[in-house]
Formats: structure tokens, sequence, C-alpha cells
């Protein structure tokens, strides 16, 4: 039997005697990933401890007959197993075995003095494929020298029984004697910046890497004690899909002193600065992939950044992605609601439930089965309580802090970081939380599918091919969303306006000129709040208003609409609402609204413009109803006349997130007839080389300036249209509802064409 084993002779198979931690450790090293080097006591050593001593008939006694669910108790005998543990003196022949091995990691990173270590727990069952023990064992920081390494290894073996950890094992069926511990010895990253980094979204499964990071080591992150910088990397575009910064306000780092690791408040300076750059992104996405590949399967790691390296510290399979479904994704459609808080969706899923305060562990008793836990952050200890809970309410913490691992896979709903939940939030209220938006509502609101007959409940979403070019959907009314959705389209590229505005009856104009502005606002917001809530988190482009004249004049209060000989050339789109700003001030009043609902998955674009001064003056008014472009929403335009198109660079120098093609305006404007007249009709052809040049052309320039291409015209089912497009590299295709799988099976087949023709290339030049 070996007492120690380096990373180097260790691999994922190894963790019956390393612990999960400890065989992955090995895994990563041997694999190439920068891992700081060390050691694992191995658990057949903790095993001879505990025997060779005769303390293990006395953990078994204490273990016999306990309450899990008595609190008290618990603690009290986990108390008793711990000290009994740390006070019981390893054996001579153990001791001299990890003697050896920490002088030896000494000269494998050529210290003169004792090399400072992190020791860290490694369960047998711990950081498995079908369990997480997330935060059930102690990790200790910045130690040196060999009587503080042999001290904190007994501490780590003792903390085998946390209450936590007794609980959890309990709770999960694990049988307490035939559940080892290895200690992993690791050379310490004195870390500047460090977090977590999830390989794929561990609450939708999406291909986007989730990275969390906050200055200082990365036990703030893990613990929740910060609320760190979060980013979402799209792997499939290769891109920064979004950053948020943070206030963080506390760090941990080591005390240049005494050495040992100490909480301390952020410098100013630094509270809310990105802690993440452009290298450290890259650097760390780079190693993602690798080891998600490695690993062939979705992983949930720790890192840490040292003068401006990145070194892997941990890698666990992510245990949470097999509990995804329509059920837990549900989140809250009521147009009437009291929004008390915003935070981050940790763990999805909406629920009501009593809000109960715990300030400290004492208080863990007063959570009764469906209550919603409110915390300043969740520690481990709080498992027991977590169990009970119907959700749980964090002010700190990020969407991989402790709150959010044990919410997911406890399968309820998760708010983190909302900075004031303990404060704001009365005892006793009653709430509603929707996980997946991070919100916190007033009061007991029924779900929309709840509420719904069965003929009506949403559809599950089709398990669409994978495809690099997204394929979405056109929307035309509201109704039509849960269908458009169950195509499993990966957003709405059109939403239009006209049917939502005309659908009353009213001209919209008439609700500004007789004071109901009110009114036509509740409209836009009811119509919207039906797409963007099926679709939730998939982007709504929102195209405003683009009714021509003739579709006014049936309505009330459209007697006075002038009468234009083609109206398909007159007075609609930008020009319309550039003239009629009220009308556009009140879409624009209404997409804020929801914004502050939490429906931050919103697009605004603009139809018919001809000049990046429609567009400039567009944003003044978004920005005078508080709606800030680029900033709170993203900004776009449709290409759809070919003034547009031959200047694009200069709508993109005023500010462009996306653009999408009109194809059937287009088509008409660039060979001159309308499309409407049957006796042109023949000549109508969305393939036209004059149409397709202006089209390439501006796909090209915009993939120079970063700015995202979509086309949502009729060109947009036609195959051998969608053909020239996707080998032009355009971001998205959005199709009708009907066509979305025809589109998709289409897109994928494209897409694996191009990727054998570059094989090919490759083979041959080789």
């Amino acid at each position: 039997m070996n007492f120690v084993e380096f990373f180097k002779q260790l691999g994922k198979e190894d963790i019956p005697i390393a612990g999960g931690k400890g065989a992955n450790l090995g895994e990563l090293t041997n694999a190439g990933i920068p891992v700081p080097p060390g050691f694992v006591i191995t658990s057949e050593t903790y095993r001879k401890f505990i025997t060779d001593t005769g303390i293990v008939d006395e953990i078994n006694n204490m273990l016999a007959n306990l309450d899990i669910n008595d609190t008290p108790q618990l603690q009290k005998v986990s108390n008793d197993i711990k000290n009994l543990i740390t006070n019981t003196d390893i054996p001579e022949g153990i001791q001299r075995v990890i003697i050896e091995a920490y002088n030896k990691l000494n000269l494998d990173v050529g210290l003169e003095d004792d090399v400072v270590v992190a020791i860290r727990s490694s369960a047998t069952a711990e950081d498995l494929p079908d369990a997480s023990f997330a935060g059930q064992q102690e990790t200790y920081l910045n130690i040196s020298g060999i009587d503080d390494v042999l001290l904190n290894v007994r501490k780590c073996w003792a903390s085998l029984f946390e209450a936590r950890a007794i609980f959890y094992r309990a709770e999960n069926d694990f049988d307490h004697s035939q559940v080892l511990i290895a200690v992993v010895v690791q050379q310490m990253v004195n870390s500047e910046k460090a977090g977590v980094m999830f390989t794929v979204d561990p609450s939708t499964g999406a291909e986007e890497m989730l990275i969390e990071g906050a200055w200082g080591l990365g036990e703030g992150v893990v613990s929740g004690t910060v609320t760190p910088d979060t980013c979402r990397y799209d792997k499939v575009n290769d891109e920064v899909k979004s950053y948020k910064i943070n206030t963080k306000k506390t760090m941990f780092t080591k005390n240049p002193d005494t050495g040992a690791t100490e909480q301390v408040d952020v410098p100013e300076d630094l509270r809310d600065k990105q802690v993440l750059n452009d290298t450290d992104l890259e650097q760390l996405t780079t190693l993602g992939r690798r080891i998600q590949k490695h690993y062939n399967a979705p992983m949930d790691t720790e890192w840490g950044i040292e003068n401006g390296k990145v070194y892997m510290l941990q890698a666990r399979p992510i245990t949470t992605l097999d509990d995804i479904s329509e059920d837990n994704q549900e989140s809250l459609d009521e147009s009437e609601r009291v929004i008390l808080l915003k935070g981050l969706g940790a763990s999805p899923g909406l629920i009501s439930g009593t809000v109960k305060i715990v300030s400290n562990l004492d208080e863990l008793d007063k959570i009764l089965d469906g209550d919603i836990l409110v915390t300043t952050m969740t520690t481990p200890d709080m498992v027991p309580a977590m169990k009970r809970a119907n959700g749980i309410v964090t002010d700190e913490g990020g969407v991989t802090c402790h709150a959010a691992i044990i919410s997911r896979e406890l399968g309820i709903p998760c708010v983190s970081g909302t900075g004031e939940a303990t404060k704001t939030l009365k005892e006793n209220t009653k709430v509603t939380i929707d996980g997946k938006k991070g919100l916190v509502f007033e009061g007991v609101i029924e779900s929309q599918e709840s509420s719904e007959s069965s003929e009506q409940q949403v559809v599950s979403a089709a398990a669409p091919l994978v495809t690099v070019t997204d394929v979405k959907v056109n929307v035309s009314m509201a109704e039509a969303a849960q269908k458009a959705y169950a195509t499993g389209a990966d957003g709405v590229g059109l939403l239009r306006t006209e049917h939502m505005m005309l659908a009353s009856g009213v001209h919209p104009y008439k609700f500004i000129e007789e004071g109901r502005e009110d009114e036509l606002i509740k409209t836009l917001v009811d119509g919207v709040l039906k797409v963007v809530d099926v679709f939730y988190p998939k982007t709504v482009w929102y195209r405003t208003l683009d009714a021509p004249t003739d579709e006014f004049k049936t309505l009330d209060g459209g007697q006075d609409e002038p009468e234009e000989a083609n109206p398909m050339l007159g007075w609609r789109g930008i020009r319309r609402e550039l003239d009629q700003k009220e009308l556009l001030k009140a879409e624009f009043k209404a997409i804020k609204k929801l914004h502050e609902q939490g429906y931050t998955n919103i697009g605004i674009m603009l139809p018919l413009l001809n000049s990046p001064s429609e567009l400039h003056e567009a944003k003044e008014i978004a920005k005078s109803v508080g709606l800030i472009p680029h900033q709170d929403i993203e900004f776009g335009m449709m290409v759809e006349t070919p003034a547009s198109a031959i200047i694009i660079e200069d709508f993109i120098d005023e500010g462009l997130d996306f653009i999408s093609f009109g194809t059937n305006d287009l088509t008409q404007y660039t060979l001159a007839l309308d499309r409407n007249n049957e006796l042109v009709a023949p000549a109508y052809n969305e393939g036209h080389p004059a149409v397709l040049k202006l089209i390439m052309d501006v796909i090209k320039k915009c993939r120079e300036a970063g700015v995202t291409t979509s086309i949502c015209g009729q060109a947009g089912s036609k195959p051998e249209i969608v053909e020239k497009l996707v080998k032009a590299g355009i971001d998205s295709v959005s199709a009708n509802t009907d066509a979305v799988p025809t589109i998709r099976k289409l897109v994928a087949k494209i897409e694996k064409q191009i990727m054998l023709d570059a094989a090919r290339k490759t083979l041959y030049e080789d």
C-alpha cells in the first residue's frame, strides 16, 4: 500500500485511492493542463490511521442511531468526532512518508524555504460523475512547514465528519464506513484573481462557457462571499456573449506578515473594475475546451491566475445537467407583478413560499418545508435547511457559488447576488422567486403554465440539430409564440409589431392624441411579453412599427391617413415614426418596462432606414425614455433598401449591434418592381445577382466590424439562397415557423459540406 502518490502517478480512474479531487488533478497534470505540482495522501492512509490508532470503533459508535434532522444532536456528534481525529497523533510510519513527500515537493519546485501549500480534502465520494459533494469537506490555504502540514492533514481527515457532510452522505445513501478521504497537498497559487469555469451552461446545458472571477484567492467565489464578475462565452461562435461587472466588496488574500489567509476589503479602485481581460479569457476558454474534450464531458473547474498565467486547481463533472427539463425551466408570465429584488438566475424554476431570514447557523431550525431561505450567503452547514426550503435567495454570490450548485442539485430555484435580500425582504411575508431570470416578486403568483388549460400548455421545444449558424423563427402574432418555440428555434429573428398594435381596431396615434399612451404601452407590453417569456433567455428581435398607410385606413382614427399611389414606397417604417415620435417613444417605453421586469433578451430592430441620421435620432429617443442603446439593449436595423446596403459602413460607424436583411423589400426596391403587382410578379427574384451582391457586401463589412448578421425575409426559407448565405458567413437565418426544421437540416448539411471541403483542401495541400 502506498501512503502517498504524486499527481503524475494518478489518473481519473484512481478515485478509490486519491478521491475525486486528487484523481482529477492527476488526470489534468498528465493531460498537459497547467496544474500546480503536488501529491495525494491516499484514502488507505486515512483508513490505516483510524484503524491503527483504534479510533474507528469510537467513530462508528457516535454515528449509530444519529438523527440527522436533529440539528443540535448532529452538530454535537460532528464536533466530538472532529476533536477525536484532530487530537490523535499520526503513527510514526505514516508521518515519515508524508514528511519525505513534502521535502520532495520542495526539491521539485526549487525553493530554498518551505514550499507554501494548499491542503485540500478529496473524499472518495466527492466530485463523482453522478454526485457533487461541493463544499462538504475543508480546504486549508497558505500552509508552510511540516508541523503545520501534519496538523492540517488531520483537520482535513476530521472534516469528513462535518455536520453538513454527515447529513449529505445520509441523504444520498452513502455508507459512512465506506466513504474514505484522501488529502491533496499542492503548491499554493497566490492568485491575483481566481474563480470558477463551467464548460457549458450548468442551468441549461447550452454550449456557453460560464466563467466567474473575482480578485484574490478563489475562496470568495466558491463560498459565495463575493458577487463575482460573470462572463458568458459562446463556444459555437467563439466570442464573448456577455460580461457583467459586479461590485466586489471582499477578497481573500495572503497576509504578507503572518502568511495566513485573510478576508479583506477590496480596494476602492478595484471594486467595480473588470477582473478578466482579453488575455485571461483567451487562456481560460482555450483550457476549458481542452478539458471538456479530454474528458469528453461538460466540466466544472476552478482556476487561479498568478503573474498573468492561468492554473487549473480542480475539475469535476457537472452533475446537474441530467435534471434539466421544461418543468424546471418554467418562468413567470404575468403582466401584473411587483418586483422586490433583482439578482442572478442561479438555479432555474418558479416557486412561492414564506420568507425566512437566516442570519446565523443557530436559526436554521426555523426553515420549514416550503419556506424561502433568505441569507447573506449559504454555507455547507446550511444544506439540511436548504433541503427543506422551496427556494434560496442570497445577498452575495454568483451563479457558480455554493448556493447555486447545491440548489441546482436539489432541483430548487435560487436567486443569488441580490445585494440586499436580507434587508429588503420581510420575515414571514410571501414571495415568488424566478430562478431563471433572477427575480423576486411580491406575493404568490401562479405561472401561466399552471393556470392554463391542458390544451394551452407550453409545447416542449424540439431537440434540434446543432448548427453553427443560428436558425431563428419569424413571429407575427404573440399567440403563435408557443408553436414557434416548439420548433427548437434559436430565437426570434423578427417579431412583427403590426398585429399587436393594430389588433385593437384603433389607430395607434389616436391613443397618443387622446392622452391614452398608457393603454398603448400596456397593449405592447402584454403582446411582447407572451413572446419574450416563452423564448427566454433566447434573443427576440422586436421590429418597430412598419405598416403602410393603407393598413391604417380601416382603423378607428384612420380616416386622416394620406392617399398614396404606392404605400409600399410611402410613409412607413422609420419615416412615419420619426415624424410621429410619440409612437416610437411609446414602443421604447414598453420595451423598457419589460427590460426592468427582467426580460433582457430583447433587441430593437428599426425598419426601412436610408440614413445614419435616422438611426442616430431613434437612439436619442430611446435614451430620452431611459433605454440606453448598446448598454441596456441591443440596437439593430433592417437592411431592406439599396441605400442602406450600399452605405452600411456609415451605419456601422453610427453604432450597430446587428442587422437583418428584409429581402422582400430589398428585392422589390433593387429591381424596381412592386411585389404585389401580378403583372411583374414573374420578374420578382430574391436570387437576382444584384440583390445577392448587396447582401454579400453587407455580410463582409459587418463581419469585419463585429456586427451580427441575419436574414428574416422570405429568402431565408429558400434553400438555394440559404446555402449562399451560410457560405458567406451569415450568423443566423430566421424562417417562418413551418420552415424552421427544414432550414435547420439544410444549414447542418451545408455546414457539414463546408467542413468536408476544408478538410479535403488541407489534405491535398499536405
